[in-house]
């Protein structure tokens, strides 16, 4: 049976990606060597890091001025090295989910934290909107995708203050400019690789204003000095990263990816609309492309575990909800086909066929 991978992350990667990876671990470059055991300064491996860094810097049209680095530790270490790079005497964060409250929780042990926007008033269904920016923040921070909640930011927000960004979930997913921001970062293992290396996009300009000693790790320009090679850096990610980033080059890029992405979020919202058994939890003009949550409506909800089963039994895989919200969750990440979607599609339908008389 064909599998349906809506994982929300670790989540599905392209094929080709996969394949080019596998014959690295046997055989990396007809060097004899496995990709997993060379030596990250081989000039080999340099090629693949340079050429991750240049399809990155094409694919999203990053600025010279902006230097990518490709680190370990996650986005969840970013929610500490932000602050400690950036925060002077006071930030603000929006907070729109579990992520944004772990970033604040963070930033909180480096200064003055104003939380200036929030929608956990509705547990988090909504992009909170209207809120005026102070001027004297060391700089802004946003989630622009909610994984767990299925909310999303549409547009690139215009900040008085230095914006930071933690775009682990829809990096590439769309055109984003890059000037608007001062430093973006995520874990790659939703739309750029496998789990074990995170991103990081800064302006140079931005470092270096803090009084605070850095500790060597922490401090962003030691990353910039060595090329992201201070320490050891993840080898084998990096290499499926880089595959991936060449898939989606071949593809068309970021522009043709947002409309996959937008077709194939179009099929799975309109069926959750149009089925009487399910209902979507995020306010429509800020749902997610790229994580789609649902849940039974309320005359069915004792069907959900049935569901959950019937969908299994027809080859999909991750898509139970996350605990704090319930129901189910698709995440529709770039190399997930809209083949899967419209697979799940025919699920929903032949479930209805099912219960609705």
């Amino acid at each position: 049976m064909k599998k349906h991978n809506f994982n929300a992350g670790p989540s599905i990667l392209p094929r080709e990606a996969i394949e080019n990876a596998a014959k690295a671990v046997l055989d990396f470059n007809g060097s004899g060597l496995s990709i997993l055991e060379i030596s990250h300064r081989t000039k080999d491996f340099e090629e693949v890091n340079d050429e991750a860094m240049a399809l990155f810097r094409e694919l999203l049209n990053i600025p010279d001025e902006y230097k990518i680095l490709f680190l370990g530790g996650g986005a969840s270490t970013q929610f500490f090295h932000v602050p400690y790079n950036l925060l002077e005497k006071k930030a603000g964060y929006v907070n729109t989910g579990v992520w944004s409250k772990k970033a604040i929780k963070e930033a909180k042990l480096f200064g003055e934290v104003e939380v200036i926007a929030s929608s956990e008033d509705k547990n988090f269904t909504y992009i909170p909107k209207g809120y005026k920016i102070p001027t004297d923040l060391d700089y802004l921070h946003i989630t622009s995708n909610n994984t767990i909640y299925g909310t999303e930011y549409k547009t690139d927000i215009d900040s008085p203050v230095t914006l930071v960004a933690d775009m682990s979930s829809d990096i590439l997913s769309r055109p984003v400019d890059v000037k608007k921001y001062g430093l973006i970062y995520g874990g790659a293992q939703k739309n750029m690789g496998p789990a074990g290396v995170t991103f990081v996009i800064v302006r140079e300009d931005i470092l270096g204003k803090v009084s605070r000693q850095l500790p060597s790790m922490v401090d962003y320009r030691n990353h910039i000095a060595n090329n992201s090679m201070f320490n050891t850096p993840p080898v084998f990610p990096i290499f499926v990263l880089k595959e991936t980033l060449k898939w989606l080059k071949s593809i068309g890029g970021v522009p043709e990816m947002q409309k996959r992405n937008k077709a194939k979020a179009d099929l799975l919202y309109g069926e959750i609309d149009r089925n009487p058994l399910f209902v979507g939890t995020a306010a429509k003009e800020d749902r997610s492309l790229m994580n789609i949550c649902f849940v039974m409506a309320e005359p069915y909800q004792d069907l959900a575990a049935e569901f959950l089963e019937f969908a299994k039994g027809k080859g999909m895989v991750g898509i139970k909800g996350h605990r704090l919200v319930g129901g189910f969750r698709a995440s529709c990440y770039n190399a997930l086909p809209i083949e899967s979607v419209q697979a799940l599609v025919d699920c929903m339908q032949e479930f209805e066929k099912m219960h609705v008389k």
